[in-house]
């Protein structure tokens, strides 16, 4: 069963926030950029003034380069929304690679002011050029192994036991996976790379809960391509993460179906017994339509049902619905540390792994890929391979 395009636009919900969706969205992205901007700048003085005090190099260019990466990842992310090519990709990796650098220089420097602060109160003697160096150094290690901790692909096994599971899918395998980002980081490479480790997994089935893409000009059918090789005896199901609604979403969507993956928009189809459903971001970030769109599909409250929904959001409205299994992804596991910290305050017990929400089961994927930063630290990237199991209750 399938919501038409039509049906959506025409509802009260979509209407009313397609109105102002436009204007509201430019003005709260102006004030965060500001405001990011400005944060991102002064965590750069901030840096290089501890530098400069502990180690005591005032290089022009030391000045200089910092900062003007950090405004060529603002700019260059702005611009990957309408333009591709070599430098515009480059300029981004090497920008967004500071970026990940910064944020443990700057935790380096606060350690680093705090020692300097008990040396003086206690008091006993430090070098101040051996500490700088030793705490920035510690800094600059903890990059290197998230850029390589990033770049490893781990496989994650769980077992779901699901009422209602229809006998035909009872002790079968599918796939989870998320958050692949490919774009100006992450290309044709990863792609392959996902895909290999889907084909050595041999599932019944693969669910891609969005941000297949990072949402930037890209050659699409590059990065697909390693998808048109692979298939899996009950199909593979894809919905719209965030980043695939950053700009319009159609050449996304048509991307992935040139790869032979079939793009559930915002429908029901039926897979030997079981119901799967997929509804794409930008209409579960709604309530009020989210809510409408399940009521539409008719769910059969007696058969399992599968969701894929990108974010962990919403989830009474999915719980409410009748779904058994939610599939999402996007909050990363928070990537990095200690946006790690901020992630869990946002997402709760639901920013990774199975959870649940009264008969609503919930499994959050940390995503196969990265966004902005290529780091990991406290995180890893993933493949999860779903078992299913019938349960009495």
């Amino acid at each position: 069963m399938v919501v038409p395009d039509s049906q959506i636009e025409n509802a009260p919900e979509f209407k009313a926030k397609t109105l102002d969706s436009d204007s509201r969205r430019s003005h709260i992205r102006l004030t965060w950029v500001l405001l990011i901007l400005t944060i991102l700048l002064a965590a750069n003085w901030f840096v290089l003034a501890t530098w400069n005090h502990f180690v005591g190099t005032r290089s022009i260019l030391w000045q200089i380069i910092p900062p003007g990466l950090t405004l060529t990842f603002v700019a260059t992310t702005f611009l990957s929304l309408r333009y591709s090519n070599f430098w515009l990709r480059w300029a981004y990796r090497v920008s967004v690679i500071w970026l990940g650098v910064l944020n443990f220089s700057f935790f380096a420097a606060c350690v680093a002011w705090i020692f300097s602060a008990a040396a003086v109160l206690l008091p006993f003697h430090v070098d101040l050029r051996l500490m700088g160096l030793t705490f920035f150094g510690i800094a600059i290690l903890v990059s290197i192994y998230g850029l390589v901790n990033a770049n490893r692909l781990h496989l994650t096994k769980i077992t779901v036991k699901l009422p209602g599971l229809p006998g035909e899918w009872r002790g079968r395998n599918v796939a989870l996976v998320t958050d692949l980002h490919l774009g100006n980081v992450r290309g044709s490479g990863h792609s392959r790379r996902v895909v290999a480790r889907l084909r050595s997994l041999q599932p019944d089935a693969v669910f891609i809960s969005g941000d297949l893409f990072d949402g930037t000009t890209a050659n699409l059918d590059a990065l697909v391509a390693p998808w048109k090789k692979f298939s899996t005896p009950e199909g593979i199901y894809f919905v719209t993460g965030n980043h695939e609604e950053f700009t319009d979403r159609t050449k996304f969507l048509d991307a992935v179906k040139s790869a032979g993956i079939r793009v559930l928009h915002n429908e029901k189809v039926e897979v030997c017994g079981l119901q799967i459903i997929g509804v794409h971001d930008g209409e579960t970030d709604d309530p009020q339509l989210f809510r409408e769109l399940l009521r539409q599909l008719e769910l059969d409250r007696n058969r399992a049902s599968i969701l894929l929904a990108h974010q962990p959001s919403n989830l009474a409205i999915a719980e409410e619905a009748g779904i058994s299994l939610q599939l999402s992804g996007h909050t990363h596991g928070g990537q990095i540390w200690p946006w790690t910290l901020m992630a869990s305050r946002i997402h709760g017990r639901f920013i990774y792994g199975l959870n649940r929400l009264g008969k609503l089961l919930v499994y959050t994927s940390s995503g196969a890929g990265t966004w902005g930063v290529p780091m990991r630290v406290g995180t890893r990237s993933e493949v999860v391979l779903i078992c299913f199991e019938a349960t009495n209750s």
